[in-house]
């Protein structure tokens, strides 16, 4: 490690609040698992036996994966009908959406050995997408087609919620902290909401056609959802009250999103081919994922970890079907450099004990003058550090990494100043 003639003075402000910003890192613990046969893997979800479950689309399988990565697939009994979404029940098996270019739509049930029983929905053609485990005991699905929300009970007894308009679709489905079911309404730019006796309520966006698709309840109350059309992730109070943060990747379309055990949200951008962080306070940052094909749905499995699926993309020259793991990371990082001054700041969360490591790389070579262990942080903890007394060295590249008990970088970020006076 090189000497250091000038002192690090260290001030840690808890709490500290910026303006929201975008910031680029990566992730340095990514694991990609393939599946066969290649087609479009879509919904995933945690199951009961502490696998994860996920659908293979245009191939009519359910998958599941263990959080080591050994692959088993389930054949649905009557293709083509194609699996979509996916939840665990309360029953401890899993349900998914299925539906077939022949107007089959119905609601699958596989349990954890693998046995399935399939329920058609009243309404042919409804095309449901997303399903959810509600609070009443029942599965709720939306019918993307169907104009309507549909209930499933344990015994497979299905009743279908009309909504106003003859275009009023659905896309995914959750269950909000109110004890309602919340819902994307794309067609008509809206946020629908129902309550377990069949009220509905809906709230116009104010940006127009916003296309909002995927939806899932916050850390902090309030239901986050991704907008398609207008590239950005809006979060909405349980009265109704919205705010819009516009992703840093034009075209990212954020698909699925999901809260993590770091008390921010991810999302899997689609053409953005990058896993996605906001905090609660709108700050963003992306990670990008090498897949072949675009990412679909994210979820927070057993293990702590995000994973993933991936579309097979046909105009890839190498089209394949896959998983993703990656850690809950996140170090929200900028710096600037100003009269002799590095600032930096932070906004961290990581869902394990780490090694909170501070790399320099300039010309003279590479340093680490800051290292300290740190405890798991539940949620995102902001704060900043202000070293003044720094010398010319150039151009210096400063990376902050967090690094796991063993050594293993866990997730990192990069940025440069220019420290000449």
């Amino acid at each position: 490690m090189q000497e250091w003639t000038w002192k690090v003075i260290t001030a840690l402000t808890l709490g500290w609040c910026g303006s929201a910003t975008a910031q680029t890192s990566t992730f340095d613990r990514i694991k990609i698992f393939p599946v066969t046969p290649i087609a479009d893997l879509l919904g995933i979800t945690p199951g009961s036996d502490g696998a994860l479950w996920f659908t293979i689309y245009n191939a009519y399988e359910i998958g599941r994966i263990t959080t080591a990565g050994q692959i088993t697939e389930y054949s649905l009994p009557h293709p083509p009908n194609d699996p979509y979404g996916i939840a665990a029940g309360p029953d401890g098996a899993l349900w998914f959406t299925e539906s077939s270019l022949s107007g089959y739509a119905g609601i699958g049930r596989i349990t954890t050995g693998g046995m399935i029983t399939e329920y058609p929905t009243p309404t042919q053609n409804s095309y449901p997408v997303g399903i959810t485990a509600g609070p009443d005991g029942a599965m709720w699905f939306a019918e993307e087609d169907g104009n309507a929300i549909g209930r499933i009970n344990m015994a497979g007894d299905i009743t279908e919620y009309p909504l106003p308009g003859p275009n009023a679709n659905t896309a995914e489905i959750t269950t909000g902290p109110d004890g309602a079911l919340w819902f994307p309404m794309p067609a008509v730019n809206a946020i629908g909401r129902i309550t377990t006796s069949g009220v509905l309520t809906q709230f116009p966006l104010p940006l127009v056609a916003s296309y909002p698709y995927a939806i899932a309840t916050g850390p902090d109350g309030a239901l986050w959802f991704t907008e398609l059309d207008s590239n950005s992730v809006g979060r909405m109070t349980t009265s109704g009250s919205e705010t819009e943060y516009p992703l840093p990747t034009a075209r990212g379309y954020a698909e699925g999103i999901t809260p993590g055990p770091d008390g921010a949200l991810w999302l899997a951008e689609f053409f953005g081919d990058k896993v996605a962080r906001i905090t609660t306070t709108g700050e963003i940052t992306e990670y990008p994922i090498t897949t072949p094909g675009g990412l679909s749905a994210i979820t927070t499995g057993p293990d702590g970890n995000l994973w993933f699926t991936a579309y097979n993309d046909e105009y890839d020259p190498t089209p394949a079907a896959e998983i993703g793991r990656a850690p809950a990371c996140a170090l929200g990082f900028n710096a600037s450099f100003a009269s002799g001054t590095l600032t930096m700041n932070f906004d961290m969360g990581i869902n394990t004990a780490a090694s909170f490591d501070i790399h320099f790389h300039s010309s003279s070579g590479v340093s680490m003058p800051y290292s300290r262990q740190i405890s798991a942080l539940a949620a995102p903890y902001a704060f900043r550090m202000l070293w003044p007394g720094i010398p010319d060295l150039g151009e210096l590249t400063v990376e902050p990494v967090l690094t796991s008990g063993t050594g293993e970088p866990i997730c990192a970020a990069q940025t440069v100043v220019n420290t000449a006076p």
